[in-house]
This record gives structure tokens, C-alpha cells and sequence, in this order.
């Protein structure tokens, strides 16, 4: 290994860096899982967001780990990894993440910590240490993501509308509103399926750079538990600012449209949490809830809204990866 060996307390402390990032990951995108079941006032939000963090915990029992080994191994070559490169992909990830929470803006969690790998890695080694086709996957998904989101959200609003075509306002409104904690529990699950894996892929690779993983590179289940618990905690503490911009400004929703953005979103997340793909869970529910929107008519989405989220979606990859090559630059003027 290329890497210097670190003492446990530093190696320990990076961990708790990276579940950090995990608890923040979880408060920011908290309103991906609860905005749409909050806006619709089937829940309360204090509700929400338990029933939300217990379905991000237990997304462990339901999906592979092929996520967390595409951000350990696909983003950046393992092999040149160190603690100096892990923490400049965390710091930029958090401090991105921290700015924009603060701002109230959905922006992804998941490209954030890309970005900051990106950058510190690239920082360390140049550009041939990226794993290009993990990279392509990646960048791929920010456009097909919301876009799948998006179209397979319409898909159901035509289901729904024809399914119900003979219903009454009230009875429609009662049935959705049972079936929209089915539709946040399976977003829930898809979002914790997928999010909680990159950090998952980021501890592992650590380790793998300390010669502590023994038989190759492999996520050890004491990992999975702590990054899994760790976003579910975020979650639990909700992202008010976020979840207001996500339920409320983009489109007003009904149960029926909340469900099926909802259910597309997590239709989308579990392909490719399959896939072994690293989706942003904001960019996919953002492009349910526009799809959901524009089912009605064009102009109940507030595009003004909507374009603002996807400058913030393009930003996020390069400001979080020159933000980790700064992290991994004043790292490296201290002696690890």
C-alpha cells in the first residue's frame, strides 16, 4: 500500500468524519424522504420524519452494497487513496452540504461527496487517478435520474387518474392518503438503500488503504450498521428549510399526485441502487415532484423555482471537488 499507516485515534477519527457526513446526508435530504408526505398533510412533520429514519436504518436488510463499492473502488482508483484524500472528499462534501443547507437549496448530497473524492484525488495523483467509467455512470445519472423520476412519475398520474376516474373527491383523497405512507416508506427505504452506501464505500476504502480489511476490498458489516444508523439519526432531525423549498414551492400536491411522485422516485432509487449506481435521491424526487406538477398543467411548476435546484445540481460537482482539493492540500501541511 501506498499509504502511511495512521495511529487509531486519527484513523478513528476520520470514521467519525465520515459518520458526520452520513448524519448530515440524512438532515439535508431528510425532505427527499418527508416533503411530499408533510405538504400533503398526511403526516405531521415530527412523524414523518421517524416513520422516514426508520425505513433509511432498516434499507440495509433489502439492498447489495454494489453502491458503496462503486463509490469505494469507481470513482477513484483504490490504490492511491490515503487520509489525506479521504478527508479533503469529506471536508468538501460537508462544507458544500453545510452551505447549501443554510441556503435552503436541494442540492446532492451524493454528488458532494463525489466531488470532493474527485477533487482530492485529482489533488493527489492527477487525473489518472479517476476511474473515468464510474465517473460517466455518475455524471450520466444526474440527467437520467430526475428524467426516469420525472417519466415514470407521469406514467403513474394516468394510472391513478383512470383508476379512480369513477371516485368520489373524498373517497380518492382517503385512499391516497393510506397509500402514501406505503409510497414514503418505499422512498424512504430507496433513499436509505442508496445514500447511506457512499459513506459505507467511503470507510471501507479507508480501511482498505490501512491493510485492514482482510481478503480484498469488502464493506465489513459493522459499517454498514454504523452508516445506517447515522443517517437515520439525521433524518431525525429533519432539513425544515429544505423540506418547505421541496413540498411546497416547486408545486402544491395532493395525496394522489404525493404518491405518485413518491412511488416514482422510488421506483427510480431501487433500479439503481441495483445497478450499483450513486443517484442523487434530491435530483430524483425533484424530477417526480415536477412531473406530478406538469401532469396538471404546465404552469402549476414554478420553473423559476425548479431552475434555481438545477444550477445548484450543476454546481455541486465542481465546487465540492475544489473544495476537497483545498481540504487535501491543508491537510497535507500537517504531518498524519
Amino acid at each position: 500500500m501506498e499509504a502511511a499507516a495512521l495511529s487509531l485515534p486519527l484513523l478513528i477519527g476520520l470514521i467519525g468524519v465520515a459518520l458526520l457526513f452520513d448524519f448530515l446526508n440524512g438532515l439535508h435530504d431528510a425532505a427527499n424522504s418527508i416533503a411530499t408526505i408533510v405538504s400533503t398533510r398526511v403526516l405531521r412533520p415530527q412523524y414523518a420524519v421517524v416513520w422516514a429514519a426508520f425505513f433509511n436504518f432498516i434499507a440495509f436488510l433489502f439492498f447489495g452494497l454494489h453502491v458503496a463499492e462503486t463509490v469505494g473502488r469507481g470513482i477513484v482508483s483504490a490504490e492511491i487513496v490515503d487520509a489525506h484524500v479521504i478527508f479533503g472528499a469529506l471536508m468538501g462534501a460537508i462544507s458544500w452540504n453545510l452551505i447549501t443547507w443554510g441556503l435552503g437549496i436541494p442540492s446532492s448530497s451524493s454528488h458532494a461527496l463525489i466531488g470532493g473524492l474527485l477533487g482530492a484525488g485529482t489533488a493527489k495523483a492527477g487525473l489518472h487517478a479517476v476511474v473515468w467509467s464510474g465517473v460517466f455512470k455518475t455524471a450520466a445519472a444526474i440527467v437520467l435520474s430526475p428524467t426516469i423520476g420525472l417519466v415514470l412519475a407521469l406514467v403513474l398520474v394516468l394510472i391513478t387518474s383512470w383508476a379512480f376516474v369513477k371516485a368520489t373527491p373524498t373517497l380518492a383523497d382517503r385512499w391516497f392518503r393510506k397509500l402514501q405512507l406505503v409510497s414514503a416508506s418505499l422512498y424512504s427505504l430507496g433513499h436509505g438503500g442508496n445514500d447511506a452506501q457512499k459513506t459505507m464505500g467511503i470507510i471501507a476504502v479507508l480501511l482498505y488503504s490501512q491493510g485492514m480489511l482482510s481478503g480484498g476490498f469488502h464493506v465489513p458489516f459493522w459499517v454498514v450498521i454504523s452508516c445506517q444508523a447515522a443517517m437515520g439519526l439525521g433524518t431525525l432531525m429533519g432539513g425544515w428549510k429544505i423540506v418547505h423549498t421541496m413540498g411546497s414551492k416547486i408545486t402544491r400536491l395532493t395525496p394522489a399526485q404525493g404518491f405518485c411522485a413518491e412511488t416514482g422516485g422510488a421506483l427510480t432509487l431501487f433500479g439503481a441502487t441495483w445497478l450499483g449506481v450513486p443517484v442523487s435521491t434530491t435530483h430524483t424526487i425533484t424530477g417526480a415532484i415536477v412531473g406530478v406538477g406538469s401532469a396538471r398543467r404546465m404552469s402549476a411548476v414554478r420553473w423559476n423555482i425548479a431552475s434555481r435546484i438545477v444550477v445548484a445540481w450543476v454546481v455541486t460537482l465542481p465546487a465540492a471537488a475544489a473544495i476537497g482539493a483545498l481540504f487535501y492540500w491543508l491537510a497535507g501541511l500537517f504531518a498524519w
